[in-house]
């Protein structure tokens, strides 16, 4: 994708009068393109009305947190931004259409920061987390922030968590320090190539 550390998945899918099948999602062909493991230590999901924005989130570095991001019913616009201070691609972002049908699914690595709006209603979203959830290391922007311009393409006021309505600006974030660094997340990415020592 635009944003390094991001990858956009496109999935095979085997049709026939049944309907199909497809492989949402592979630890060693991911790993082998990532060049490190992936580990799933947590699975989440989202069951959402259309026109519900939810994010943009990431989480401290550490502990960190990479996602592999699919929608099992539904569709989604999902946007990634590169927020890691320092990054040659810092505010770069992109937005993809993700939907049942398609199977598409996103890798978001560790220090991107990433969201969706809900296109459809009871739209429900999967997330294959590689670290558990830790209370207060959620970063939360302001995913209207004017710094960042993203394209949510809105056709009425989104439904929002009063947290993602009132998250901080970028850089309120990066000013506080909450923002990982570039250098410290390739270091993180090259220790988990390396693997336990």
């Amino acid at each position: 994708m635009a944003v390094p550390d991001a990858y956009h998945i496109t999935p095979h899918q085997h049709r026939d009068e049944r309907g199909s099948f497809y492989e949402s999602f592979r630890h060693d062909r991911l790993a082998e393109e990532l060049g490190r493991p992936v580990p799933v230590a947590q699975v989440n999901y989202s069951v959402s009305r259309r026109s519900t924005l939810r994010g943009l989130h990431g989480t401290l570095l550490p502990p960190g947190q990479a996602k592999v991001v699919c929608v099992v019913r539904g569709a989604v616009l999902d946007i990634v931004v590169d927020l890691r201070v320092g990054s040659p691609t810092w505010g770069v972002h992109e937005a993809n259409r993700l939907s049942a049908e398609s199977g598409d699914t996103l890798f978001v690595a560790e220090g991107l920061v990433h969201g969706f709006l809900a296109l459809t209603d009871d739209t429900c979203v999967s997330y294959l987390c590689s670290t558990e959830f830790v209370p207060g290391t959620q970063v939360d922007i302001d995913p209207f922030d004017p710094d960042l311009a993203l394209p949510w393409r809105l056709s009425e006021a989104p439904l929002m968590s009063r947290k993602d309505s009132t998250a901080i600006s970028v850089a309120e974030a990066r000013d506080t320090g909450l923002l990982a660094r570039y250098e410290d997340c390739l270091a993180y990415y090259e220790a988990l190539r390396e693997g336990p020592r």
